[in-house]
């Protein structure tokens, strides 16, 4: 196995921490799903204030978009990105055309997560502290995917260079840390 760039190694090392982050936080929740399944009367864990109530997101519909609780989507994909991490810093290479499927499925993941926090926030009413850091897992994740993945984006050469342009300026930082800056803004004008 050929050596990785160290821009490319500490890409895949951030990969592999945000997922596991965010597989850890999903298997936590898992468990409290489980939890309240076998008794609805249960006190969870990530039950910290009236705010900050899981029980809340977890017994709405919107934590079971597709027929099973979103936190099991959420292992899956984090399991995946994990392992694609682990396997760019050892060394090994992921095929462009891989990198791009788990690109995508990073990008759906962001578009979800923020539809599903904006309707923990302004529909639910409270928070899952879970979720938030299945979200920075997920933020952080697709930006690496991204960085790592760019190149291979079939584009015109003009749209190209502006792309390479942003990612060498470190835009797509900004735009997830935007990203997550408008969640915290909308958490602190819903809540406060």
């Amino acid at each position: 196995m050929k050596q990785q760039p160290t821009k490319q190694r500490i890409l895949f090392t951030t990969l592999t921490v945000a997922s596991a982050i965010g597989f850890l936080a999903s298997f936590l929740q898992t468990i409290e799903k489980l939890t309240l399944l076998k008794n609805p009367e249960s006190i969870l864990v990530c039950n910290i204030n009236a705010v900050f109530s899981c029980t809340n997101i977890l017994n709405s519909w919107q934590s079971s978009v597709f027929g099973f609780p979103n936190s099991l989507m959420c292992i899956i994909f984090f399991v995946v990105m994990m392992t694609a991490g682990i396997v760019g810093w050892t060394g090994g290479t992921i095929n462009s055309k891989l990198r791009l499927v788990f690109l995508a499925m990073a990008l759906f993941f962001v578009g979800f997560g923020f539809w599903y926090l904006w309707q923990s926030i302004f529909i639910i009413g409270s928070m899952c502290i879970y979720c938030i850091f299945c979200y920075g897992g997920v933020l952080v994740a697709s930006d690496a995917l991204l960085r790592l993945s760019y190149k291979d984006i079939k584009l015109n050469n003009n749209i190209q260079k502006t792309l390479s342009r942003m990612i060498a300026n470190k835009a797509d930082i900004v735009l997830f840390a935007s990203i997550a800056l408008i969640i915290v803004l909308e958490i602190i004008i819903k809540f406060t």
